[in-house]
């Protein structure tokens, strides 16, 4: 089977619910030296590919051209999940960027987030293109069209040459030919990428230590790329969300896609991760990457603490009152000694 049980929860002890699913790490030489499941399964990066799909603007001197501060500039990397910080920003962007609000192909939308969309739905304010989570990256992609003399029409298709581009990128940060990368279409219209899951993950090695890539001016673009991530971590989701929780940790580049995947490089250690819960929850995500971080016995601690603190592992009810638990079941295989990491 691909995959293992990674979350049992439970009430008054009997199993409720559970979350499989399949966790690849890998090392700098491209070994899978911590996993769970099958590493060669065929996953859909979904928003995880945001920071891939970001470097053709991080590849151009497009955000100095137009003035973008550095939270507006997160925002080409973001599922950003519509507090007003991200509305503001984005709103500004539109002022400053060849971009009109018509010509995104991302759906109109509400946010991500409970609190803003239910204050946009009792005030009768109508769905908009710029709510949409996605919408940071239709601008930049826009943008990098214009400044790059692609046709902006069609830029959402496959064979335009922007789409071209970035799957190239793909293909040399994850090492798959072109050939072998699957394409199908994300949630905001634009192609996304299925790769093996240790390929997503050595993907993410890349961005966490960009010394890996041999061409210049992308190991340039990379280093700019996840700096900005870092620094402006609210802007890549939100306050209380796991990306944002991450990336305050200036050792991790991190970042989430829809259906349970879920992708974090860490620099020092030299090692990266990619998951999968195949029922597509994002629920536990804070869990199953707290667990990860524990078993390699990862130094900053404190990151953990925030983690476990999005989500605990007591389970109360409407009352406040314990009910039940969520029991990380899994341990990572150490591939290298043939044991458990545990």
């Amino acid at each position: 089977m691909d995959f293992d049980i990674l979350i049992e929860e439970t009430r008054s002890g009997l199993v409720e619910n559970v979350h499989s699913g399949m966790i690849c790490g890998v090392d700098e030489d491209m070994n899978t030296i911590y996993h769970v499941g099958n590493s060669e399964h065929i996953v859909f990066f979904r928003s995880a590919s945001k920071p891939i799909q970001a470097l053709p603007i991080f590849l151009t001197n497009i955000i100095e051209k137009f003035g973008l501060t550095e939270q507006e500039a997160a925002l080409f990397a973001a599922s950003h999940r519509g507090e007003s910080y991200h509305i503001s920003a984005l709103e500004s962007m539109l002022e400053k960027l060849p971009v009109k609000e018509t010509d995104l192909f991302c759906p109109p939308s509400y946010p991500l987030n409970v609190n803003p969309r239910e204050v946009m739905i009792r005030a009768d304010i109508a769905k908009r293109k710029l709510y949409h989570n996605c919408s940071g990256k239709h601008m930049g992609f826009i943008t990098v069209c214009r400044e790059l003399g692609y046709p902006v029409e069609g830029y959402w298709k496959v064979e335009h040459p922007l789409q071209q581009q970035i799957i190239q990128i793909l293909s040399t940060l994850s090492e798959v030919p072109i050939s072998k990368i699957k394409v199908g279409i994300d949630g905001c219209g634009v192609p996304v990428f299925a790769i093996p899951l240790k390929h997503m993950a050595y993907t993410y090695l890349k961005l966490a230590c960009p010394d890996l890539i041999e061409e210049p001016s992308l190991r340039n673009a990379v280093k700019k790329l996840t700096k900005t991530m870092n620094r402006q971590n609210q802007m890549i989701a939100s306050e209380h969300f796991i990306c944002s929780v991450l990336l305050q940790d200036d050792n991790i580049v991190a970042k989430g896609g829809a259906q349970g995947v879920y992708c974090f490089g860490l620099k020092n250690e030299r090692i990266a991760f990619a998951l999968k819960v195949i029922n597509g929850s994002e629920e536990v995500w804070p869990n199953i990457v707290a667990s990860i971080l524990e078993q390699i016995d990862y130094k900053n601690k404190e990151t953990i603490k925030r983690l476990r603190a999005l989500k605990p592992a007591i389970v109360k009810n409407d009352a406040g009152i314990e009910v039940g638990a969520i029991n990380e079941k899994f341990s990572l295989y150490f591939n290298k000694k043939g044991v458990k990491k545990i």
